[in-house]
Protein backbone atom coordinates (compact mmCIF):
# COMPACT_ATOMS: atom_id res chain seq x y z
CA UNK A 1 0.00 0.00 0.00
CA UNK A 2 1.64 3.14 -0.82
CA UNK A 3 2.16 5.53 1.82
CA UNK A 4 0.69 9.28 2.24
CA UNK A 5 1.89 11.54 0.07
CA UNK A 6 3.00 9.28 -2.92
CA UNK A 7 1.59 10.02 -6.23
CA UNK A 8 -0.65 7.16 -7.71
CA UNK A 9 0.84 6.05 -10.75
CA UNK A 10 -1.58 5.39 -14.29
CA UNK A 11 -2.05 1.93 -15.15
CA UNK A 12 -1.19 2.55 -19.01
CA UNK A 13 0.84 0.02 -21.14
CA UNK A 14 4.71 1.17 -20.82
CA UNK A 15 5.86 0.79 -24.52
CA UNK A 16 8.97 2.92 -25.43
CA UNK A 17 8.78 5.56 -28.48
CA UNK A 18 11.05 3.76 -30.88
CA UNK A 19 12.08 5.34 -34.48
CA UNK A 20 11.23 1.64 -36.04
CA UNK A 21 7.35 1.37 -34.91
CA UNK A 22 7.12 4.65 -37.53
CA UNK A 23 8.25 2.82 -40.45
CA UNK A 24 6.48 -0.61 -39.33
CA UNK A 25 3.17 1.62 -39.20
CA UNK A 26 3.87 2.88 -42.16
CA UNK A 27 4.63 -0.79 -44.01
CA UNK A 28 1.36 -2.39 -42.20
CA UNK A 29 -1.21 0.64 -42.90
CA UNK A 30 0.21 2.27 -46.09
CA UNK A 31 2.44 -0.64 -47.99
CA UNK A 32 1.89 0.08 -51.49
CA UNK A 33 2.27 3.94 -50.81
CA UNK A 34 5.16 4.85 -53.02
CA UNK A 35 8.46 6.98 -52.72
CA UNK A 36 9.53 7.96 -56.13
CA UNK A 37 13.43 9.13 -56.05
CA UNK A 38 15.57 10.64 -58.50
CA UNK A 39 18.88 8.76 -58.33
CA UNK A 40 22.47 9.60 -58.26
CA UNK A 41 22.68 7.09 -61.44
CA UNK A 42 20.33 9.47 -63.14
CA UNK A 43 16.94 7.16 -63.79
CA UNK A 44 13.79 7.73 -61.51
CA UNK A 45 13.11 4.95 -58.77
CA UNK A 46 10.18 3.40 -57.74
CA UNK A 47 9.46 2.29 -54.14
CA UNK A 48 7.15 1.52 -51.56
CA UNK A 49 7.03 1.75 -47.20
CA UNK A 50 6.72 -1.77 -47.31
CA UNK A 51 9.62 -2.00 -50.03
CA UNK A 52 11.64 0.52 -47.36
CA UNK A 53 10.91 -1.51 -44.13
CA UNK A 54 11.90 -5.32 -45.65
CA UNK A 55 15.49 -3.47 -46.83
CA UNK A 56 15.96 -1.66 -43.62
CA UNK A 57 15.91 -4.85 -42.69
CA UNK A 58 18.19 -6.44 -44.99
CA UNK A 59 20.19 -3.85 -43.87
CA UNK A 60 20.12 -4.17 -40.21
CA UNK A 61 20.90 -8.13 -40.49
CA UNK A 62 24.10 -6.64 -42.32
CA UNK A 63 25.27 -4.10 -40.01
CA UNK A 64 24.30 -6.82 -37.17
CA UNK A 65 26.50 -9.44 -38.73
CA UNK A 66 29.49 -6.71 -39.41
CA UNK A 67 29.33 -6.21 -35.54
CA UNK A 68 27.91 -3.05 -35.32
CA UNK A 69 26.72 -2.33 -31.52
CA UNK A 70 24.57 0.05 -29.47
CA UNK A 71 25.39 3.72 -29.28
CA UNK A 72 27.94 2.76 -32.47
CA UNK A 73 27.98 5.56 -35.59
CA UNK A 74 27.65 4.88 -38.67
CA UNK A 75 28.10 7.99 -40.97
CA UNK A 76 25.99 8.83 -44.62
CA UNK A 77 27.33 11.07 -46.76
CA UNK A 78 24.02 11.63 -49.13
CA UNK A 79 21.44 12.90 -51.22
CA UNK A 80 17.57 12.31 -50.19
CA UNK A 81 16.81 9.29 -51.90
CA UNK A 82 15.13 6.05 -51.02
CA UNK A 83 18.80 4.06 -49.63
CA UNK A 84 19.11 6.76 -47.59
CA UNK A 85 15.70 6.02 -46.08
CA UNK A 86 16.77 2.78 -45.32
CA UNK A 87 19.55 4.08 -43.71
CA UNK A 88 17.47 6.34 -41.37
CA UNK A 89 15.95 3.06 -39.83
CA UNK A 90 17.97 0.60 -40.08
CA UNK A 91 20.82 1.89 -38.17
CA UNK A 92 18.32 3.40 -34.84
CA UNK A 93 16.44 0.46 -35.45
CA UNK A 94 19.37 -1.91 -34.26
CA UNK A 95 20.34 0.98 -31.35
CA UNK A 96 23.01 2.25 -33.09
CA UNK A 97 23.30 6.39 -33.97
CA UNK A 98 22.56 7.42 -38.02
CA UNK A 99 24.86 10.17 -37.95
CA UNK A 100 24.29 12.49 -41.18
CA UNK A 101 27.28 14.31 -43.10
CA UNK A 102 26.80 17.27 -44.39
CA UNK A 103 28.34 16.39 -48.32
CA UNK A 104 28.72 20.48 -48.72
CA UNK A 105 31.42 21.00 -45.99
CA UNK A 106 35.12 21.19 -47.31
CA UNK A 107 37.46 18.24 -46.52
CA UNK A 108 38.89 19.53 -43.34
CA UNK A 109 35.57 20.05 -42.01
CA UNK A 110 34.27 16.55 -43.12
CA UNK A 111 37.46 14.60 -41.66
CA UNK A 112 36.83 16.71 -38.58
CA UNK A 113 33.63 16.01 -37.75
CA UNK A 114 33.81 12.15 -38.99
CA UNK A 115 36.78 11.82 -36.90
CA UNK A 116 34.88 13.33 -33.93
CA UNK A 117 31.65 11.63 -33.95
CA UNK A 118 33.96 8.33 -34.55
CA UNK A 119 32.23 6.97 -37.12
CA UNK A 120 32.92 3.47 -37.87
CA UNK A 121 31.20 2.97 -41.25
CA UNK A 122 30.62 5.43 -43.87
CA UNK A 123 27.71 5.40 -46.81
CA UNK A 124 28.34 7.33 -49.43
CA UNK A 125 26.87 8.03 -52.57
CA UNK A 126 28.04 7.09 -56.11
CA UNK A 127 28.84 11.32 -56.82
CA UNK A 128 30.82 12.07 -53.38
CA UNK A 129 33.33 8.65 -54.79
CA UNK A 130 36.35 11.33 -55.08
CA UNK A 131 35.44 13.54 -52.65
CA UNK A 132 36.12 10.31 -49.57
CA UNK A 133 38.95 8.59 -51.51
CA UNK A 134 40.55 12.19 -50.93
CA UNK A 135 39.93 12.00 -47.15
CA UNK A 136 39.73 8.49 -46.50
CA UNK A 137 43.32 8.28 -45.40
CA UNK A 138 42.59 10.60 -42.77
CA UNK A 139 39.49 9.35 -41.25
CA UNK A 140 40.82 7.46 -37.86
CA UNK A 141 37.60 5.64 -37.05
CA UNK A 142 36.36 4.22 -40.58
CA UNK A 143 36.59 0.83 -40.80
CA UNK A 144 34.14 -0.10 -43.75
CA UNK A 145 33.17 2.30 -46.58
CA UNK A 146 30.14 1.59 -48.54
CA UNK A 147 29.05 2.96 -52.10
CA UNK A 148 25.47 3.23 -52.25
CA UNK A 149 24.82 1.82 -55.24
CA UNK A 150 24.71 -1.37 -57.03
CA UNK A 151 28.16 -3.41 -58.01
CA UNK A 152 27.62 -2.31 -61.66
CA UNK A 153 28.24 1.15 -61.16
CA UNK A 154 31.66 0.84 -58.84
CA UNK A 155 33.64 3.79 -58.72
CA UNK A 156 37.09 3.97 -60.25
CA UNK A 157 39.04 5.19 -57.09
CA UNK A 158 37.80 4.10 -53.85
CA UNK A 159 38.93 3.44 -50.25
CA UNK A 160 40.02 -0.12 -49.41
CA UNK A 161 37.59 -1.93 -47.96
CA UNK A 162 34.55 -0.65 -49.99
CA UNK A 163 31.54 -2.37 -50.53
CA UNK A 164 28.63 -1.54 -52.86
CA UNK A 165 25.46 -1.15 -51.11
CA UNK A 166 23.51 -3.90 -52.90
CA UNK A 167 26.17 -6.59 -52.66
CA UNK A 168 25.99 -5.49 -48.75
CA UNK A 169 22.40 -6.16 -48.46
CA UNK A 170 22.16 -8.80 -51.47
CA UNK A 171 22.31 -12.33 -49.50
CA UNK A 172 20.20 -11.16 -45.93
CA UNK A 173 16.99 -11.66 -44.84
CA UNK A 174 14.02 -9.49 -45.08
CA UNK A 175 12.90 -10.39 -41.31
CA UNK A 176 14.60 -8.69 -38.20
CA UNK A 177 14.01 -9.33 -34.92
CA UNK A 178 14.16 -5.21 -33.88
CA UNK A 179 15.34 -5.03 -30.49
CA UNK A 180 12.89 -2.99 -27.68
CA UNK A 181 15.41 -0.65 -25.23
CA UNK A 182 15.07 2.37 -23.41
CA UNK A 183 13.21 5.36 -25.57
CA UNK A 184 16.37 8.02 -24.45
CA UNK A 185 18.68 5.67 -26.04
CA UNK A 186 20.38 7.93 -29.13
CA UNK A 187 19.41 7.30 -32.36
CA UNK A 188 21.28 10.33 -34.72
CA UNK A 189 23.51 12.69 -34.96
CA UNK A 190 23.80 15.90 -36.55
CA UNK A 191 26.49 18.83 -36.29
CA UNK A 192 25.53 22.62 -36.37
CA UNK A 193 27.19 24.18 -39.37
CA UNK A 194 30.39 26.24 -36.86
CA UNK A 195 29.59 29.45 -37.90
CA UNK A 196 31.09 30.34 -35.00
CA UNK A 197 33.51 27.89 -33.92
CA UNK A 198 34.00 24.32 -34.25
CA UNK A 199 31.01 22.01 -35.33
CA UNK A 200 29.03 20.66 -32.53
CA UNK A 201 27.38 17.19 -32.53
CA UNK A 202 23.55 17.14 -31.41
CA UNK A 203 22.67 13.67 -30.45
CA UNK A 204 19.01 12.91 -30.92
CA UNK A 205 17.36 10.38 -29.00
CA UNK A 206 14.18 7.98 -29.60
CA UNK A 207 11.88 9.41 -27.62
CA UNK A 208 12.71 12.84 -28.69
CA UNK A 209 12.67 12.00 -32.56
CA UNK A 210 9.58 10.58 -32.00
CA UNK A 211 7.34 13.39 -30.54
CA UNK A 212 9.08 15.66 -32.96
CA UNK A 213 7.90 13.70 -35.61
CA UNK A 214 3.89 13.23 -34.12
CA UNK A 215 4.31 17.29 -33.37
CA UNK A 216 5.19 18.09 -37.26
CA UNK A 217 2.23 15.98 -38.27
CA UNK A 218 -0.58 18.54 -36.40
CA UNK A 219 -3.02 20.61 -38.43
CA UNK A 220 -1.30 24.04 -36.98
CA UNK A 221 2.38 22.23 -38.08
CA UNK A 222 3.04 20.67 -41.22
CA UNK A 223 -0.58 19.49 -41.70
CA UNK A 224 0.93 16.16 -43.51
CA UNK A 225 -1.95 14.04 -44.54
CA UNK A 226 -2.46 11.20 -45.94
CA UNK A 227 -3.09 12.51 -49.73
CA UNK A 228 -0.58 14.77 -49.73
CA UNK A 229 2.81 14.13 -51.82
CA UNK A 230 5.28 15.14 -50.07
CA UNK A 231 9.25 16.61 -51.39
CA UNK A 232 12.17 17.40 -48.67
CA UNK A 233 14.02 19.80 -50.27
CA UNK A 234 15.59 20.14 -47.53
CA UNK A 235 18.36 17.59 -47.30
CA UNK A 236 18.45 14.65 -45.02
CA UNK A 237 21.85 15.47 -43.87
CA UNK A 238 20.14 19.33 -42.64
CA UNK A 239 18.55 18.07 -39.62
CA UNK A 240 17.52 15.09 -40.96
CA UNK A 241 15.38 16.76 -43.29
CA UNK A 242 13.25 19.02 -40.72
CA UNK A 243 12.40 15.30 -39.61
CA UNK A 244 9.72 14.64 -42.93
CA UNK A 245 11.59 11.12 -43.00
CA UNK A 246 10.27 10.50 -39.69
CA UNK A 247 6.90 12.61 -39.82
CA UNK A 248 5.65 11.52 -43.70
CA UNK A 249 4.96 8.06 -42.62
CA UNK A 250 2.94 8.86 -39.73
CA UNK A 251 0.56 10.36 -42.31
CA UNK A 252 1.33 7.30 -44.62
CA UNK A 253 1.98 10.10 -47.29
CA UNK A 254 4.29 9.64 -50.73
CA UNK A 255 7.70 10.88 -50.87
CA UNK A 256 9.53 12.22 -53.45
CA UNK A 257 13.04 12.39 -53.18
CA UNK A 258 14.86 14.72 -55.27
CA UNK A 259 18.78 13.23 -55.10
CA UNK A 260 21.02 15.80 -56.35
CA UNK A 261 19.37 17.56 -58.97
CA UNK A 262 17.91 20.92 -57.11
CA UNK A 263 17.94 23.85 -59.43
CA UNK A 264 14.79 24.93 -60.57
CA UNK A 265 14.53 23.11 -63.53
CA UNK A 266 14.63 19.75 -62.55
CA UNK A 267 13.06 20.45 -59.33
CA UNK A 268 9.24 21.94 -61.68
CA UNK A 269 9.74 18.52 -63.78
CA UNK A 270 10.29 16.31 -60.94
CA UNK A 271 7.41 17.87 -59.08
CA UNK A 272 4.89 18.43 -61.74
CA UNK A 273 5.48 14.73 -62.79
CA UNK A 274 4.75 13.15 -59.47
CA UNK A 275 2.05 15.80 -58.46
CA UNK A 276 4.00 17.59 -55.71
CA UNK A 277 1.49 19.00 -52.87
CA UNK A 278 3.66 20.08 -50.13
CA UNK A 279 7.46 21.25 -50.93
CA UNK A 280 10.18 22.08 -47.79
CA UNK A 281 13.26 23.74 -48.37
CA UNK A 282 15.61 27.38 -47.71
CA UNK A 283 14.88 30.88 -50.21
CA UNK A 284 17.85 30.26 -52.26
CA UNK A 285 16.30 26.75 -53.50
CA UNK A 286 12.56 28.55 -53.96
CA UNK A 287 14.18 31.42 -55.93
CA UNK A 288 15.61 28.90 -58.72
CA UNK A 289 12.19 27.04 -58.74
CA UNK A 290 10.06 30.28 -58.34
CA UNK A 291 12.33 32.20 -61.67
CA UNK A 292 11.39 27.90 -64.35
CA UNK A 293 7.81 28.91 -62.62
CA UNK A 294 7.63 32.36 -64.11
CA UNK A 295 9.78 31.07 -67.76
CA UNK A 296 7.25 28.31 -68.21
CA UNK A 297 4.13 30.34 -66.85
CA UNK A 298 2.39 28.12 -64.07
CA UNK A 299 3.51 25.93 -61.19
CA UNK A 300 4.27 22.16 -61.00
CA UNK A 301 1.23 20.24 -61.08
CA UNK A 302 -0.91 19.64 -57.42
CA UNK A 303 1.76 22.32 -55.97
CA UNK A 304 -0.03 23.10 -53.06
CA UNK A 305 1.89 24.89 -49.96
CA UNK A 306 5.53 25.56 -49.26
CA UNK A 307 7.58 25.44 -46.00
CA UNK A 308 10.45 28.18 -45.88
CA UNK A 309 12.80 27.77 -43.53
CA UNK A 310 16.37 27.95 -42.90
CA UNK A 311 16.90 31.54 -43.88
CA UNK A 312 13.95 34.58 -43.39
CA UNK A 313 11.12 34.19 -46.56
CA UNK A 314 11.19 38.16 -47.33
CA UNK A 315 8.04 39.75 -48.69
CA UNK A 316 8.79 39.69 -51.98
CA UNK A 317 8.62 35.63 -51.77
CA UNK A 318 5.55 35.36 -50.15
CA UNK A 319 3.79 37.52 -52.67
CA UNK A 320 5.77 35.81 -56.04
CA UNK A 321 4.34 32.43 -54.44
CA UNK A 322 1.10 33.13 -53.25
CA UNK A 323 -0.15 36.05 -55.77
CA UNK A 324 1.84 34.86 -59.01
CA UNK A 325 1.42 31.36 -58.77
CA UNK A 326 -1.74 30.39 -56.02
CA UNK A 327 1.05 28.62 -53.56
CA UNK A 328 0.12 28.83 -50.24
CA UNK A 329 3.27 30.01 -48.34
CA UNK A 330 4.45 28.73 -44.86
CA UNK A 331 7.50 30.35 -42.98
CA UNK A 332 8.99 28.49 -40.44
CA UNK A 333 12.13 28.34 -38.11
CA UNK A 334 14.10 26.05 -36.00
CA UNK A 335 17.84 25.26 -35.20
CA UNK A 336 19.61 21.88 -35.30
CA UNK A 337 19.74 21.32 -31.52
CA UNK A 338 15.73 22.09 -31.76
CA UNK A 339 15.51 18.68 -34.07
CA UNK A 340 14.73 21.68 -35.76
CA UNK A 341 10.84 22.23 -35.53
CA UNK A 342 10.26 25.24 -33.46
CA UNK A 343 7.29 27.61 -35.08
CA UNK A 344 5.47 27.17 -38.51
CA UNK A 345 3.35 30.55 -39.50
CA UNK A 346 -0.04 29.38 -39.65
CA UNK A 347 -2.55 32.14 -39.20
CA UNK A 348 -5.43 32.68 -37.09
CA UNK A 349 -8.80 32.40 -37.22
CA UNK A 350 -8.85 36.03 -36.15
CA UNK A 351 -6.68 37.43 -38.81
CA UNK A 352 -8.54 35.94 -41.60
CA UNK A 353 -10.99 38.79 -42.16
CA UNK A 354 -7.21 41.17 -42.53
CA UNK A 355 -6.36 42.40 -45.46
CA UNK A 356 -3.53 40.77 -47.40
CA UNK A 357 -1.90 44.08 -46.27
CA UNK A 358 -2.63 43.85 -42.93
CA UNK A 359 -1.62 40.37 -42.37
CA UNK A 360 1.37 40.87 -44.14
CA UNK A 361 3.43 41.90 -40.69
CA UNK A 362 2.16 38.54 -39.20
CA UNK A 363 2.91 36.11 -42.20
CA UNK A 364 6.68 37.22 -42.28
CA UNK A 365 7.77 36.54 -39.03
CA UNK A 366 9.10 33.07 -38.69
CA UNK A 367 6.02 31.64 -37.30
CA UNK A 368 3.76 30.74 -34.38
CA UNK A 369 4.54 28.07 -31.34
CA UNK A 370 4.14 24.53 -31.78
CA UNK A 371 2.77 22.35 -29.02
CA UNK A 372 6.08 20.97 -27.04
CA UNK A 373 8.06 23.96 -27.34
CA UNK A 374 8.68 26.75 -24.88
CA UNK A 375 9.88 30.64 -25.53
CA UNK A 376 10.97 33.07 -23.66
CA UNK A 377 12.42 36.52 -24.33
CA UNK A 378 15.03 38.41 -22.45
CA UNK A 379 17.23 41.59 -21.95
CA UNK A 380 20.96 41.80 -21.34
CA UNK A 381 20.10 41.12 -17.50
CA UNK A 382 18.27 37.89 -18.20
CA UNK A 383 15.43 39.54 -16.75
CA UNK A 384 12.11 37.69 -19.28
CA UNK A 385 10.71 40.41 -21.23
CA UNK A 386 6.86 40.64 -21.57
CA UNK A 387 5.47 38.99 -24.71
CA UNK A 388 4.03 42.01 -26.45
CA UNK A 389 5.46 41.78 -30.13
CA UNK A 390 7.28 44.59 -29.50
CA UNK A 391 10.28 44.28 -27.24
CA UNK A 392 13.01 42.23 -28.67
CA UNK A 393 15.72 40.48 -26.80
CA UNK A 394 17.92 36.90 -26.79
CA UNK A 395 15.62 34.06 -27.49
CA UNK A 396 15.21 31.06 -25.22
CA UNK A 397 14.01 27.69 -25.88
CA UNK A 398 13.42 24.48 -24.38
CA UNK A 399 11.63 21.04 -24.94
CA UNK A 400 11.54 17.11 -24.36
CA UNK A 401 13.34 17.85 -28.34
CA UNK A 402 15.64 20.59 -27.94
CA UNK A 403 19.36 19.74 -26.90
CA UNK A 404 20.90 19.80 -23.25
CA UNK A 405 24.45 18.67 -24.20
CA UNK A 406 26.05 18.57 -26.62
CA UNK A 407 28.27 15.33 -27.92
CA UNK A 408 30.99 15.37 -25.96
CA UNK A 409 30.86 18.24 -24.29
CA UNK A 410 31.82 18.43 -20.33
CA UNK A 411 28.83 21.05 -19.62
CA UNK A 412 25.34 21.36 -20.14
CA UNK A 413 24.20 23.83 -23.08
CA UNK A 414 21.62 25.20 -21.09
CA UNK A 415 21.60 28.20 -19.28
CA UNK A 416 21.37 27.99 -15.38
CA UNK A 417 17.87 27.89 -15.02
CA UNK A 418 17.56 25.44 -17.96
CA UNK A 419 16.72 26.96 -21.05
CA UNK A 420 19.07 27.15 -24.68
CA UNK A 421 19.82 30.37 -25.72
CA UNK A 422 19.66 30.47 -29.55
CA UNK A 423 21.63 32.87 -29.96
CA UNK A 424 19.15 35.16 -32.14
CA UNK A 425 17.44 38.22 -31.06
CA UNK A 426 13.54 38.28 -31.76
CA UNK A 427 10.29 39.79 -30.62
CA UNK A 428 7.51 37.01 -28.78
CA UNK A 429 3.30 38.48 -28.93
CA UNK A 430 0.39 37.03 -26.66
CA UNK A 431 -0.91 34.89 -29.73
CA UNK A 432 2.64 32.66 -29.76
CA UNK A 433 3.98 34.36 -33.00
CA UNK A 434 7.87 34.41 -32.96
CA UNK A 435 9.52 36.99 -34.88
CA UNK A 436 13.61 37.30 -35.46
CA UNK A 437 14.97 40.26 -35.84
CA UNK A 438 18.66 39.19 -35.87
CA UNK A 439 21.59 36.90 -35.23
CA UNK A 440 22.93 38.34 -31.63
CA UNK A 441 26.55 38.34 -34.02
CA UNK A 442 24.60 40.33 -36.82
CA UNK A 443 22.50 43.17 -35.28
CA UNK A 444 23.87 46.07 -36.18
CA UNK A 445 24.21 48.50 -33.18
CA UNK A 446 23.76 52.44 -34.53
CA UNK A 447 23.81 55.47 -32.15
CA UNK A 448 22.40 53.43 -29.36
CA UNK A 449 20.05 51.98 -31.39
CA UNK A 450 19.85 48.62 -32.85
CA UNK A 451 19.42 47.57 -36.45
CA UNK A 452 17.79 44.20 -38.08
CA UNK A 453 20.27 43.38 -40.79
CA UNK A 454 17.50 40.50 -41.64
CA UNK A 455 14.99 43.46 -41.81
CA UNK A 456 16.73 45.57 -43.94
CA UNK A 457 17.87 42.45 -46.21
CA UNK A 458 14.33 41.64 -46.76
CA UNK A 459 13.12 45.69 -47.81
CA UNK A 460 16.39 46.00 -50.27
CA UNK A 461 14.90 42.28 -51.90
CA UNK A 462 11.71 44.27 -52.82
CA UNK A 463 13.22 46.22 -55.25
CA UNK A 464 13.17 44.92 -58.57
CA UNK A 465 16.99 45.21 -59.45
CA UNK A 466 18.03 43.36 -56.18
CA UNK A 467 17.91 39.51 -56.56
CA UNK A 468 20.08 38.50 -53.20
CA UNK A 469 21.08 41.30 -50.63
CA UNK A 470 23.56 40.91 -47.04
CA UNK A 471 23.98 44.04 -44.62
CA UNK A 472 26.32 43.91 -42.57
CA UNK A 473 28.36 46.59 -40.21
CA UNK A 474 31.21 48.73 -40.45
CA UNK A 475 32.72 50.61 -37.62
CA UNK A 476 31.79 54.06 -37.68
CA UNK A 477 34.28 56.61 -35.74
CA UNK A 478 30.45 58.55 -34.76
CA UNK A 479 27.78 55.92 -34.78
CA UNK A 480 29.27 52.93 -33.32
CA UNK A 481 28.27 51.29 -36.75
CA UNK A 482 26.54 51.49 -40.02
CA UNK A 483 24.97 49.51 -42.61
CA UNK A 484 26.48 48.15 -45.88
CA UNK A 485 24.21 46.63 -48.26
CA UNK A 486 25.91 44.46 -50.56
CA UNK A 487 23.75 43.38 -53.37
CA UNK A 488 23.44 40.80 -56.24
CA UNK A 489 21.64 42.02 -59.08
CA UNK A 490 18.56 40.52 -61.41
CA UNK A 491 19.33 39.39 -64.79
CA UNK A 492 19.13 42.62 -67.01
CA UNK A 493 17.95 45.01 -64.39
CA UNK A 494 19.97 48.55 -64.39
CA UNK A 495 21.97 48.88 -61.51
CA UNK A 496 20.52 51.62 -59.14
CA UNK A 497 22.30 53.76 -57.49
CA UNK A 498 22.75 54.71 -53.40
CA UNK A 499 20.57 57.32 -53.22
CA UNK A 500 17.71 55.37 -55.13
CA UNK A 501 18.15 52.39 -53.46
CA UNK A 502 17.67 54.66 -50.37
CA UNK A 503 14.73 56.46 -51.59
CA UNK A 504 13.27 53.09 -52.35
CA UNK A 505 13.85 52.02 -48.68
CA UNK A 506 12.50 55.23 -46.76
CA UNK A 507 8.97 54.62 -46.38
CA UNK A 508 9.75 50.56 -45.79
CA UNK A 509 12.45 51.14 -42.83
CA UNK A 510 13.14 53.40 -40.31
CA UNK A 511 15.67 56.07 -41.21
CA UNK A 512 17.92 55.00 -38.97
CA UNK A 513 18.51 51.42 -40.97
CA UNK A 514 19.45 53.46 -44.50
CA UNK A 515 22.68 52.09 -45.72
CA UNK A 516 25.54 54.29 -45.47
CA UNK A 517 27.09 52.13 -48.73
CA UNK A 518 26.01 50.09 -51.17
CA UNK A 519 28.22 47.21 -52.95
CA UNK A 520 27.18 44.96 -56.13
CA UNK A 521 28.80 41.62 -56.52
CA UNK A 522 28.63 38.78 -58.98
CA UNK A 523 27.34 36.65 -55.83
CA UNK A 524 27.18 36.26 -52.10
CA UNK A 525 28.97 33.35 -49.90
CA UNK A 526 26.64 30.57 -49.27
CA UNK A 527 27.30 28.27 -46.34
CA UNK A 528 26.35 24.29 -46.30
CA UNK A 529 23.09 24.86 -45.59
CA UNK A 530 22.56 28.00 -47.83
CA UNK A 531 22.59 30.67 -45.28
CA UNK A 532 24.82 33.91 -46.08
CA UNK A 533 28.12 33.39 -44.23
CA UNK A 534 27.92 36.81 -42.40
CA UNK A 535 30.95 36.19 -41.01
CA UNK A 536 33.23 35.39 -44.55
CA UNK A 537 31.68 38.93 -45.90
CA UNK A 538 32.56 40.55 -42.47
CA UNK A 539 36.29 39.36 -43.38
CA UNK A 540 35.79 40.27 -46.82
CA UNK A 541 35.13 43.89 -46.22
CA UNK A 542 37.30 44.25 -43.10
CA UNK A 543 38.78 47.63 -43.12
CA UNK A 544 36.11 49.19 -45.47
CA UNK A 545 35.73 52.76 -45.09
CA UNK A 546 32.55 54.10 -45.34
CA UNK A 547 31.78 57.61 -47.28
CA UNK A 548 32.05 60.49 -44.87
CA UNK A 549 28.75 62.54 -43.87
Amino acid sequence: MASMGDPMQGLMMDMPLLITSLIQFAAQYHGDTEIVSRSVEGPVRRTTYRQVFARAQKLANALTAYGIQSGDRVATLAWNTDLHLELYYAVSGIEAVCHTVNLRLSDEELIYIINHAEDRILFFDLDLAETVDRIASKLTTVERYVVMTGPDHMPARIPDNTVAYETLIGEESERFAWPTFNENTAASMCYTSGTTGKPKGVLYSHRSTVLHAMASCYASTLDLRTHDVVLPVVPMFHVNAWGVPYSAPIAGAPLVMPGPKLDGENLFNLMDAEGVSIALGVPTVWMGLLDHMDAVGRKPNGFDRVIIGGAAASETIIDRFELDHGVKVHHAWGMTEMSPIGVVNTLKPKFSDMSRKEQMPIKVKQGRIVYGVDMRIVDDAGSVIPNDGQSSGRLHVRGPWIVDTYFKADESALTEDGWFDTGDIATLDADGYMHITDRAKDIIKSGGEWISSVGLENAAIAHPAIKLAAVIGIPHPKWQERPLLICVAEEGEELPSLAQVKTFLSDQVPKLWLPDALEWVDELPLGATGKILKADLRSSYAGYTLPEK
